[in-house]
């Protein structure tokens, strides 16, 4: 394993340019010299942070001037095809659009084995017996010399802690083991997973890769990111490549030093901000409830700023059933899912109301702009507030994250970008 990382230090630019071509030197895969296909697995802007865009493109100048050919398969799981636009934002003007492939997860899979009920129910405690295709994109299997997956290690509310595995068979994988993980985590509590490093739908994923993709060459190229609150800026706290487990529990072990705050005091009032250039559905934008709803005490209130809010999922299918069941919480959503087959037959969207609603414990109000309605956001089952109104009030560019008081006294606790990490209430949190 090649590494470097310190929870006070900040790698920089030519540094981290240094360890990528460490890892295509030194990390047990085929030589540089032999290389002759090689395909990148980065994730899509919506990991903007995650300065995977960057490393893509250091590995891509690297390999074509070693005359290798490079392919890149941003791992979209269920989101949109990443626009012209957005992809010069994650990887820059350098690398030519015919590189870029599109993952969809509904059609260009392959199943390469199936995974067994009993170990489902095992994982859940009995609570599903499903059995899980183990379905990734077929391109993956298109005689590459080394598949580089790159991306960000960091709180997760399906998985305790993103990345590794995850990339490879929700990333880059197929509709049934997207769904039905998906429904895993949401049945065995998203409280419970979040943060952690091991979780029931971690142990799904590894042993789909170790059982069913052991003959695929990837290496794990991962780092652990931290926003230094008072500059804006990005820290790259720790860089990690490798082939196996060791280089994802190392990551973790980082990220959940900088990336979980632990609060001595439960907020009444949370106001998130939903960045336009990341978020633009509630699909993406519920990480604002996941990340703190270990937070806000009982009987508070979720204010979620989201100029650029435009639908709900970012995919039709989900979309269309996001609008006809809505975030009402566990027990409608299962009594939906037993008496409802196309929801039965998207678990993933079932899992994702279940994880989006407050249970009604706290009060969720999203402020969109001008691309969808009040009553539209209402029918989905949450409190509706036009995004200027609320940001007269709670004004992102003058809020610092953390504990804020407005000028009539109000305090309320600000998160800039819910993405970065998981804010809890230490009584709640299991470390």
């Amino acid at each position: 394993m090649i590494s470097k990382f310190g929870e006070n230090i900040s790698i920089s630019r030519d540094e981290l340019r240094e360890l990528v071509f460490q890892a295509l030197t030194n990390v047990d895969a085929t030589p540089p010299s032999r290389l002759k296909k090689v395909l990148l697995l980065p994730p899509d802007h919506t990991r903007l942070n995650s300065m995977a865009g960057p490393i893509t493109e250091m590995l891509y100048e690297k390999l074509m001037a070693d005359g290798v050919h490079v392919d890149i398969l941003p791992t979209l799981g269920t989101h949109n095809p990443m626009s012209e636009k957005q992809l010069r934002m994650m990887f820059g003007e350098k690398i030519p659009p015919d590189v870029f492939k599109v993952h969809d997860w509904r059609n260009e899979v392959i199943r390469k084995g199936e995974i067994a009920g009993e170990m489902l129910a095992e994982l859940s405690g009995g609570k599903v017996d499903y059995s899980v295709g183990v379905e990734v994109n077929k391109m993956l299997f298109d005689e590459y010399d080394r598949i580089f997956s790159i991306g960000q290690v960091v709180p997760h509310e399906v998985v305790g802690m993103a990345n590794y595995t995850k990339n490879i068979v929700v990333g880059a994988g197929g509709s049934d083991i997207i769904n039905k993980s998906h429904f895993l985590g949401a049945v065995s509590g998203i409280e419970t997973i979040l943060g952690q490093t091991d979780s029931p739908v971690r142990r799904l994923f590894n042993h789909a890769v170790d059982t069913y993709l052991s003959e695929l060459p990837i290496t794990y190229l991962l780092t652990v990111m931290e926003q230094d609150y008072d500059s804006g800026k990005m820290n790259m706290r720790g860089f990690y490549a490798g082939d196996n487990v060791a280089v994802f529990e190392e990551a973790c072990k980082l990220a959940r030093k900088v990336n979980i705050t632990l609060l001595d005091r439960e907020p009444k009032k949370v106001v998130v901000f939903l960045d336009p250039h990341e978020f633009q559905s509630t699909w993406l934008g519920n990480k604002s409830v996941y990340r703190t709803r270990m937070a806000i005490a009982d009987d508070g209130e979720l204010i979620v700023l989201a100029p650029a809010l435009k639908e709900f999922g970012e995919d039709p299918t989900i979309d269309k059933l996001i609008r006809k069941f809505g975030y009402c919480g566990t027990p409608a959503t299962l009594k939906a899912v037993e008496e409802d087959e196309e929801l039965r037959s998207n678990l993933g969207a079932a899992a994702h109301l279940i994880h989006g609603s407050s249970e009604g414990r706290f009060k969720i109000t999203y402020c969109p702009g001008e691309n969808l309605s009040l009553d539209e956001v209402r029918s989905i089952g949450f409190e509706a507030v036009a995004y200027g109104e609320m940001a007269a009030r709670y004004n992102p560019e003058t809020l610092k994250d953390g504990w804020n008081k407005m000028p009539d006294g109000e305090e309320i606790f600000y998160i800039s970008n819910p993405a970065l990490g998981l804010w809890a209430y230490k009584e709640k949190f299991k470390d």
